[in-house]
């Protein structure tokens, strides 16, 4: 497992922590706008919950496609090895 992959799963659970700790947020102060912290800091998780979500999609598709590019030009690297050795290393 890479690091990359390590952060976006910590970053996928933090909502499900922060969420199910229940008594860390089951009191009414301190109050914003007039509603109970209760409420609020599970409407402030949904949207914490969406761009966590959203960097964990980017961190890990960015990963994703480096590592493609990695393996795509070992392949060519090693295609090329092949037909190398395939022609007894001479160049046409």
């Amino acid at each position: 497992m890479t690091p990359v992959r390590i952060v976006c799963a910590v970053l996928l659970l933090a909502p499900f922590v922060a969420l199910l700790w229940v008594s860390s947020y089951a009191r009414m102060t301190p109050a914003f706008a007039g509603i109970p912290f209760f409420y609020w800091y599970q409407l402030m998780w949904v949207i914490l919950s969406a761009l966590l979500t959203g960097l964990a999609y980017l961190l890990f598709t960015r990963e994703e496609k480096s590592r493609k590019a990695l393996r795509d030009a070992g392949a060519a690297a090693g295609s090329a090895a092949a037909d190398s050795a395939a022609s007894g290393g001479e160049e046409a």
